[in-house]
């Protein structure tokens, strides 16, 4: 089963790109040893296009406003092209600080559900059967502790005989 994607970026200036990734762009990261960083990003989608070749793939981000984004990127002093609407989205492209370029669209097509996303009302009752299965696990904690107090001897009153 799909988990997710691995996206690889070659650049020859690879902790100057790092570092826009996480100034510029706000994606979280994770140090995988020797300061290899992979950063988290948003669900993604795979689009088949036909080519003259295999194995040539682009990367593109997404973003809901494009217009704003190159606004944004301007205002930090990062290059990017003019937006270009090419009908299935409105392009643009950044420069990274390393030369290379990566293109940012706001998508006009519909957009899949992520693989693996779970539809909300599955959700809900995933967190229902948790919360119900917390309960259960607290209800038999406090009757092992009460089983384990000690049972109270009877205290036996001794009555005299009869007549």
């Amino acid at each position: 089963m799909i988990i997710g994607a691995h996206i690889m970026i070659q650049s020859t200036n690879g902790k100057a790109d790092q570092a826009f990734l996480t100034e510029m762009l706000n994606l979280s990261s994770v140090d995988a040893g020797d300061g290899f960083m992979i950063f988290g990003v948003p669900p993604a989608e795979i689009a088949v296009h036909p080519g003259e070749a295999n194995d040539e793939h682009t990367l593109f981000l997404m973003c809901d406003d494009v217009e704003a984004f190159v606004s944004d990127m301007k205002a930090r002093s990062v290059a990017c092209s003019a937006p270009a609407n090419r009908g299935w989205g409105t392009l643009t492209e950044v420069t990274l600080p390393g030369g290379g370029r990566l293109g940012v669209y706001q998508p006009h097509h519909a957009r899949p559900k992520t693989a693996g996303a779970m539809p909300a009302a599955a959700k809900s009752r995933k967190k229902a059967v948790r919360k119900t299965a917390r309960k259960a696990v607290a209800g038999r904690k406090a009757i092992k502790k009460t089983a384990r107090k000690p049972v109270a001897k009877k205290k036996t009153v001794k009555r005299g005989k009869r007549r």
